[in-house]
């Protein structure tokens, strides 16, 4: 019973505190807590403050931009192989055989 009386006490004694942090909130209400020196907000209210108004324009913009014609895709996204990749794959002998180098055993 002294448990829940202390804890009615607490909840009322932070009760102005925390409302007067909320008053700065553009977006609605958010509860912070501070425990130990530590400060703590709720995770719907840091949802909240970091929702981009403008994220589903930006995210048809992003597929979009993803959407490029195969012909103008690079060749090592189409499985084509390239000089560079090739030339890594045959070391020494790329050039001068079809053997790729292999380390001495």
């Amino acid at each position: 019973m002294p448990a829940r009386i202390a804890l009615a006490g607490l909840v009322l004694a932070l009760a102005p505190l925390l409302a007067s942090a909320d008053e700065g909130t553009p977006q609605g209400s958010c509860i912070s807590a501070e425990v130990n020196g530590y400060k703590a907000l709720s995770y719907d209210c840091l949802s909240q403050r970091l929702a981009n108004p403008d994220g589903a324009e930006a995210a048809r913009r992003n597929q979009a931009a993803l959407q490029v014609p195969i012909e103008r895709r690079p060749a090592n996204q189409l499985g084509l192989a390239t000089p560079a990749a090739t030339g890594v794959r045959m070391g020494a002998n790329f050039g001068h055989s079809v053997q790729p180098q292999r380390p001495a055993p």
